[in-house]
C-alpha cells in the first residue's frame, strides 16, 4: 500500500527551490557514532529510496580537519544529506559549499542535539534560543549552495512547552526561505538529562508538530522521535506528515527499513537477505583492502537478524573481539551459515 503524501502549495515568495515532498518520505536520522558511511551503505541496500543522513559533522572538523575522512561516501548512498553542527554563518556557508562540492543532496543544520559537548560549542539544541542567528546561518548556506538547506530541531527547550516558542523559531527560519523541517517531537532538556534520556524522558508531542504543518502549509515536515514500528510510521504519514525519520529503530532493527520500503511502494518485494549479505561481504572486502577495520564496516549489521532464530548468535559472532581481530570479511559468511 502506498501512503499518499499531502501536496504542497507553491508560494512565489519562497527563496527555496521547488521541492518534492516524497523525497523526504522515509529518512534515517543522523546519529553520532552510528550513521557513518558504512552504516549508510548497509541501509541503502535495505531501503533504495530512503534519505540517509551523515553523523553531525562540525564546521571546525571540516574547515580545519581531514575533509575526505569526513565527507567520503559511496555513490550508492544517494540521496544523502550532510548534517552540520555550527553557529557561525560564514563557517557554515564554507562547510556547506564543501558538502555541495562533494555531491551531497542536502545540507541540514543541527538544532536538536542536547549533549553538553555540543552546547559548549554553542550549537545543537541551544540554538533554538537564538532563532535570528539560525535564520542568518540558513540564509548564508542558501546563498552558498543550490541544494536544499534544511533544519532538524526540537519542539522547545527544557520544560517550556509553549507552542509560541517553536512556532516563532520555525517562522523566522521559514521567512528566509527554509522549507524542510525535521521535527523531533520532544523538548530538549539542556541540563540534567543525558542525550539518551533526552530521547526518552521528555514527552512526545506529535500534536504540536502537526500544528506546525497547519501554520506553515507550504513547508515540508518530517516527523522524528519515538517511531519504532512500521505501523507508527504509516499512521504519521496518514495524518499528514510528509515524511518520517527513524533513528534508533533503524539501528537496532534495520529490517524496519525493508518493511517500510515495501509498504510505501519503494520496493515491490522485500530484498533478498542473501543478496544483502553478498553485497556487504564484497563491500567489506573492498574496505578492508583499503585499511578499514572490519568492526567498523559491519557494526551496523548486528541488529539485522533481530526477531529471527539465531539472532543472538549472529550478534555474538559479529562482535566477538577475537574473530574481529583477524579482520577477515569471511566472518560474515561464517556467521550467516550458523543461522541456517
Amino acid at each position: 500500500m502506498t501512503i499518499p503524501v499531502r501536496a504542497l502549495a507553491e508560494f512565489p515568495d519562497s527563496n527555496a527551490p521547488h521541492l518534492d515532498a516524497k523525497a523526504w518520505e522515509l529518512c534515517v536520522a543522523p546519529m553520532i557514532d552510528v550513521t557513518d558511511r558504512h552504516c549508510r551503505y548497509f541501509h541503502r541496500l535495505l531501503a533504495p529510496k530512503a534519505r540517509l543522513y551523515t553523523e553531525m559533522i562540525t564546521t571546525g572538523a571540516l574547515l580545519h580537519g581531514n575533509v575526505p575522512r569526513h565527507l567520503d561516501y559511496d555513490s550508492s548512498e544517494h540521496p544523502v544529506a550532510l548534517q552540520l553542527g555550527g553557529s557561525e554563518p560564514a563557517d557554515l556557508a564554507r562547510a556547506a559549499r564543501l558538502g555541495e562540492e562533494w555531491g551531497y543532496d542536502e545540507i541540514n543544520l543541527n538544532c536538536g542535539c542536547p549533549s553538553e559537548r555540543v552546547q559548549k560549542g554553542a550549537f545543537g539544541a541551544c540554538l533554538m534560543a537564538e532563532p535570528a542567528l539560525v535564520a542568518d546561518c540558513i540564509k548564508a548556506m542558501q546563498d552558498a549552495v543550490p541544494v536544499p538547506v534544511t533544519v532538524k530541531h526540537r519542539l522547545g527547550l527544557d520544560y517550556d512547552e509553549s507552542y509560541a516558542f517553536v512556532r516563532d523559531f520555525v517562522g523566522q527560519i521559514h521567512d528566509v526561505g527554509c522549507r524542510v523541517f525535521v521535527v523531533h517531537a520532544r523538548n530538549a532538556v539542556l541540563k540534567g538529562l543525558s542525550p539518551k534520556d533526552n530521547r526518552e524522558i521528555p514527552p512526545l508531542r506529535y500534536d504540536v508538530a502537526a500544528q506546525l504543518m497547519k501554520d506553515f502549509p507550504d513547508a515540508i515536515f518530517v516527523l522524528n522521535g519515538g517511531l519504532a514500528t512500521a505501523h507508527q510510521c504509516e499512521r504519521a504519514l496518514q495524518q499528514g506528515f510528509h515524511g518520517v525519520m527513524l533513528g534508533r529503530a533503524a539501528w537496532h532493527t534495520p529490517d524496519i527499513l525493508v518493511e517500510l520500503s515495501v509498504r510505501l511502494g519503494h520496493l515491490s518485494a522485500p530484498v533478498d537477505n542473501n543478496v544483502v549479505l553478498e553485497a556487504m561481504l564484497a563491500y567489506a572486502e573492498q574496505q578492508v583492502e583499503r585499511g578499514v577495520a572490519l568492526r567498523h564496516v559491519i557494526k551496523s549489521m548486528l541488529g539485522w537478524q533481530t526477531g529471527r532464530p539465531g539472532a543472538r548468535r549472529w550478534r555474538q559472532r559479529l562482535s566477538d573481539p577475537g574473530a574481529l581481530a583477524a579482520n577477515d570479511p569471511q566472518l560474515l559468511r561464517r556467521a550467516w551459515a550458523e543461522l541456517a
